[in-house]
């Protein structure tokens, strides 16, 4: 009560220091209000139960303390008119002071006109500037709980009670509030007056922008030009003229004295100067000052600090003429890597030591520096000089490696479409070839002349001559057929044991169902052609290929939607059968291992082996291009060469591994073709460029050593017809000779 009574008395000296023109008479009205304002707010309780509506929301609520204490002019001047006998008498001086004050401004008003009752005398309380205290309630910076028990929060600035609005709202009532008051999100319950404000538009704005962290005031521009006050621009007038000092050109007495003083505390002993101690012995130091007597340096592997190279005649402001660079010396140096430069930069010429600029790469090189400092392997490695070129293998020269074919010698020439398969009998003698004119020419290699040709009657895949001396019989496929063609260019036993071979009967067993290869004999032109039998199969035939024995041959469908892509057929049984239930990818070509009971079979991108006597995979090969276009395994049957479409060659391994040993990238086009020799370490390829390229490639008996593969010879001599070039090629038996087919409709033998 004390505080309150302490905070009542600075409000009365303050509002009778502030308002000195109020009067008394002023004073004992607002006790008589305050008493009625009492008397209503006892009596608002007695009604607040027989009113429906709710009081704390009501205009008679709102206590007067909130009310502006200050009255307006007019109601001024009447009090002063009306009301002077109410006063005491010692207040009649103030009273007739008062009334002469009224009277001068009531005779203004007269003489000002209407427009000057319009202006009204404002409050100088009515806007206060200051933020720190609530110009309605001056109790001061007290916490409310205070007053949590009396029917008032605080007083005014004339010092009156601030009775606490009438609420008689519960928790449900504010529930509810809260529910329905649409406003009630921005209310606000002031504690100093016991009041609930709601935030306008622009206070709700002002507390957004000051929680994103903005400025409060919207119009505020936080990146102003700034105004230079001073500038490097000589001004005709000084920011400021104001004199000089006098004391700034006489010496201070007072530091006088104090030095005076230091000096006699020095002399005397009392005070004892510091001693200025090398604290840069202990920062920092050399770490490599005494390296060389260290443990280190006689250790034999030790690797000292680098050095820095010391500085030149071409790094002189002024150097020799001879170090200056020419515009050829010039152009040179800016084309080469950084790494590769004799000099980090280009010498230049200045006529003094004060016009030389700064270095523009200090910082990259102090920083280069203190890289090769702590970065500085502190161990040396032995390192050869070794020139690149003797890393690389010395292979031997193609005129060790001989013989291999070199030239042009024969060109067989009688086929009007596409040869696209060739094959040569087990002697050498005889040469088949297949077009696409829907013919197969027997030719005689030495002569290239043609002995004999069969009409087909469609365009000829693939051709294959038996590979036993002992049998002479030809594979032709034809759409979706394989003929067996008996050519009888040979001694008669062949000729018999071929012609025992064909007539052997069929086996008949029991039968599972309709079968997808029909076997049946040739009557009439065909039989007297040489055509013997035909193997009907479900879709076009694309290769076919021969076993090593002779008995045995293999055709390929390429179908994504078929699982019958691979066929076997037996020669002297007359069956067929499907080796694999699904085929994994596009079969491109097939072949027999020459030794084994192994089966290669080349799909779009890899190359599996199966085991025909135990009926499995045995290894896969990723030949590592995108479409495989032909295959063909070494006489010895541990390599496979692949040709494919994206022009490489890969060799296989199959003892190292099932990745490519060797990949060749001499083709410019689609690789169509590969062969082996089989008795010369020899292999070709032939390709869309029109060239077919022979290689030498030794295979060694020695597990350990890798096969030696060198390119020998490029043969040219085919034209590139319809973006077509060589198409199939072959070795000749025991020759090494190669023969190729094009599609420019001819043959030739390469010597």
């Amino acid at each position: 009560m004390e505080a309150s009574r302490g905070n009542v008395q600075k409000a009365e000296q303050r509002a009778g220091m502030k308002k000195t023109e109020k009067t008394n008479k002023k004073r004992s009205k607002q006790d008589e209000e305050e008493e009625e304002e009492e008397d209503q707010l006892f009596n608002l309780n007695n009604k607040s139960l027989e009113e429906d509506e709710d009081l704390s929301d009501s205009e008679e609520s709102v206590y007067s303390g909130l009310e502006d204490s200050g009255s307006d002019p007019d109601e001024e001047e009447e009090e002063g008119e009306d009301g002077g006998s109410d006063d005491d008498d010692e207040d009649e001086e103030d009273e007739q002071d008062q009334n002469e004050k009224s009277t001068v401004k009531k005779s203004k008003k007269k003489e000002g006109g209407d427009e000057e009752k319009e202006v009204k005398k404002e409050d100088e309380y009515d806007h206060d500037t200051s933020d720190e205290e609530d110009i309605r309630n001056t109790v001061g910076n007290i916490p409310m709980e205070w007053y949590k028990d009396f029917p008032h929060v605080g007083y005014d600035l004339d010092g009156k009670k601030i009775f606490k609005p009438i609420r008689n709202k519960d928790e449900l009532d504010d529930f509810l509030d809260k529910m329905e008051n649409p406003d009630y999100w921005k209310t606000v319950h002031d504690k100093k007056t016991a009041s609930d404000i709601v935030l306008s538009e622009e206070q709700i704005e002002l507390v957004n922008r000051l929680q994103k962290g903005q400025f409060g005031d919207v119009n505020f521009n936080e990146y102003e030009p700034t105004v230079e006050f001073f500038s490097n621009d000589v001004m005709i007038h000084p920011v400021t003229n104001r004199p000089a000092d006098k004391r700034s050109f006489i010496p201070s007495l007072i530091e006088k004295e104090k030095v005076s003083k230091l000096v006699h505390a020095i002399k005397m002993g009392w005070i004892k100067p510091r001693r200025v101690q090398d604290d840069s012995r202990g920062r920092f130091y050399d770490l490599w000052a005494n390296e060389d007597s260290s443990i280190l340096a006689k250790h034999k592997m030790h690797l000292p600090a680098p050095k820095i190279p010391l500085p030149g005649h071409e790094e002189s402001y002024n150097p020799p003429p001879e170090f200056m660079f020419t515009d050829e010396e010039k152009a040179l140096w800016e084309q080469q890597d950084p790494s590769d430069r004799k000099l980090p930069f280009i010498p230049k010429k200045y006529p003094s030591l004060r016009q030389v600029p700064a270095f523009s790469r200090f910082i990259h090189e102090r920083f280069e520096r203190c890289l090769d400092l702590y970065l500085c392997p502190r161990q040396r490695k032995m390192r050869v000089n070794v020139n690149p070129e003797d890393l690389i293998p010395k292979l031997p020269k193609p005129k060790d490696l001989q013989p291999f074919p070199t030239t042009q010698a024969l060109v067989y020439r009688g086929h009007s479409g596409l040869v696209r398969s060739i094959s040569v009998s087990p002697s050498g003698q005889w040469l088949v070839s297949g077009s696409d004119d829907g013919s197969v020419r027997l030719w005689e290699v030495c002569s290239s002349r043609c002995l004999k040709t069969v009409q087909v009657g469609g365009a000829v895949k693939s051709v294959a001559w038996n590979p036993n001396p002992s049998l002479c019989l030809v594979a032709v496929t034809v759409d979706s057929a394989v003929l067996i063609l008996s050519p009888a260019l040979a001694d008669k036993q062949v000729i018999s044991a071929s012609e025992r071979l064909l007539s052997a009967q069929q086996e008949e067993g029991p039968s599972e169902g309709p079968q997808p290869v029909v076997w049946s004999e040739m009557e009439g032109e065909e039989l007297n052609q040489g055509i013997r039998l035909k193997i009907q199969h479900p879709k076009p035939v694309h290769q076919v290929t021969w076993h090593s024995k002779g008995d045995y041959l293999a055709s390929v469908m390429p179908d994504h939607s078929s699982h019958m892509q691979v066929f076997i057929h037996q020669l002297s049984r007359r069956r067929s059968q499907n080796p694999f239930r699904r085929n994994k990818g596009l079969v491109q070509a097939v072949s027999f291992h020459p030794i084994r009971p192994y089966f290669f079979v080349a799909t779009q991108r890899s190359v599996r082996i199966y085991n025909l006597v135990k009926q499995e995979m045995t290894k896969k090969l990723q030949a590592n291009s995108k479409w495989i276009s032909s295959i063909a395994v070494h006489s010895g049957g541990d390599h496979v060469i692949c040709g494919s479409y994206d022009c490489r060659l890969s060799w296989f391994d199959l003892d190292l591994s099932t990745k490519p040993y060797k990949m060749l990238r001499h083709h410019k086009k689609a690789v169509r073709s590969v062969a082996y020799h089989r008795g010369y370490p020899l292999f070709a390829s032939a390709s869309d460029d029109g060239s077919v390229i022979v290689c030498h490639g030794t295979v060694y008996n020695d597990l350990l050593q890798n096969p030696l593969i060198v390119p020998v010879k490029v043969l040219r001599g085919h034209v590139i017809t319809h973006d077509l070039g060589v198409l199939d090629v072959t070795f000749h038996p025991t020759q090494p000779w190669v023969f190729s087919s094009g599609a420019d409709a001819t043959i030739r033998l390469f010597t």
